[in-house]
This record gives structure tokens, sequence and C-alpha cells, in this order.
């Protein structure tokens, strides 16, 4: 059984077949899901997606897309929806340098004011960072007592390594399984396996031989079996190494 520690159920890629593939989701091997909100009424649709299968977690956040609506007042409706007993991370927040939709200081102020509330709350925090490899660690370090996942890590092995020498997880997706991932090879190949969980991030990022396909939590299987090669472990030591990691990032 696996954890998908990352998987974006509300998307519209999924409004077809959403209730089917979530029924069936425990029988093909997915034991436990996270599903992070991007934006307030997705972080709300989340907790209610929760609230209806045992198997699924919610976070709340406001996604560095979504960081122009981060204000006290959405900071108090996140507070609200953590006091729901599924609600066990804030995020996906952070830092996305790549288009810039967004203006840099807005969403530096955004992810300072959701960490605040992690800290407040004592809750770990997922963590998207896009080519604000600099910026994030400067705002992490700024929280000592704040840790969480960098989840569908980009950076360094060097970088990585900081990271989980600070308290921090690293989540990995299809991409160990492209061919030119040799940055996110290297990376899983060196850090400390207890530090590493597997997510889909689903419906984007699927692993070969399903790139190019709408991804699904049910693809997870081939994280673990690239995860195995690289550490040259059996493929259910690896399902419950990274299940077990995960259960401890959320405290579930």
């Amino acid at each position: 059984m696996l954890f998908d520690t990352h998987a974006h159920m509300n998307d519209r890629a999924f409004d077809s077949d959403r209730e089917e593939l979530l029924q069936k989701l425990p029988s093909e091997g997915i034991s436990l899901l996270m599903n992070p909100g991007c934006n307030l009424e997705d972080s709300r649709q989340s907790v209610a997606l929760a609230e209806k299968y045992p198997y699924i977690y919610a976070a709340v956040g406001s996604h560095p897309d979504s960081a122009d609506e981060v204000n006290e007042a959405v900071i108090d409706q996140y507070r609200q929806l953590c006091r729901h007993e599924k609600v066990k991370a804030i995020g996906e927040i952070g830092l996305d340098y790549h288009y810039e939709d967004i203006p840099r200081d807005i969403q530096k102020k955004a992810f300072v004011m959701q960490m605040e509330l992690a800290r407040e709350l004592n809750l770990p925090v997922i963590v998207h960072e896009r080519d604000a490899h600099e910026d994030g660690m400067a705002i992490i370090r700024d929280f000592p007592d704040v840790t969480g996942v960098f989840h569908c890590y980009s950076g360094s092995a060097e970088m990585a390594r900081q990271l989980v020498d600070l308290g921090w997880y690293i989540g990995f997706t299809g991409v160990l399984t492209f061919k030119n991932a040799r940055k996110a090879l290297e990376t899983a190949a060196s850090i400390p396996l207890e530090r590493i969980v597997l997510e889909t991030d689903c419906p984007y990022m699927a692993p070969e031989p399903f790139r190019g396909k709408r991804n699904s939590p049910a693809y997870l299987f081939r994280m673990a079996e690239k995860l195995a090669e690289l550490r040259e472990l059996p493929v259910a030591e690896i399902h419950r190494i990274t299940t077990e990691n995960g259960q401890h990032l959320y405290r579930i």
C-alpha cells in the first residue's frame, strides 16, 4: 500500500469520473492520500472531499499563483478550516518565479503569512518552490520551528541535504521516471530514505509510460519502482518506508 502525499483531486480534469476513481483507489494500492488546496475555495473543497473518504486528508493554503488573494481575512478562514480533524497541513504555499504572473513581493508576503499560521497552529507545510531557491530557503530559515515537505522537488542534491538537516521531507513525482531527470535521480539516490515521500501531483506529472496522459494516484507505483531501483531495495520495502514517512510528516 502507498501514500500519495500530494494529489489535486479537486482539479477539473477529474470532473467526469472523480467519484469512480476515488472509490477504486484503495483496491489499487493507495491506502492514504493528501489533497492540498491551491486557494481558499479549493481548500474548502479539499476539506469536503476528506470528509467523504476515510483515506483522504486535506491541507489548506494559497499556491503562489493565488498569492494575491492572501490577506488577514483569508488567513482567518484558513485558521477556521484547520479546526477540522482531517486538515493536517498548510499548503500548498511557497514561491514560483518561473512565469512571475504574481509579483515576487506579493508571493513572499503570502508565503510568510502562511508560514506564520503554520507556526501558530503547529502544523507542517507543503512548499511549492520553482526557480526561487534563494528566496525560498531564506524564508524557511526565518521559521526554524516550521517544517514540512518541499513537494515536486526541483532543487539540487546539496539543497535537499540542507533541507533534510533542517528537518524537512523531500517529495518526488513522476519526474523520477523521466529519461532526462538527472538532478532528481541524483537527489533521490543520495538523501536519507527516511526523508523521502512519494507523490503524483496529479493530474500533472504523469510518470513513464503514462507521460502525456492525465496522471492518477493509481500510477504512484511507478515512482516506488524507480526509487527501489535507485536504492537497491525491494519494492515492498519502499512502499512501507515511504508510507511511514508520509504518516510521520502529516502526523497521521
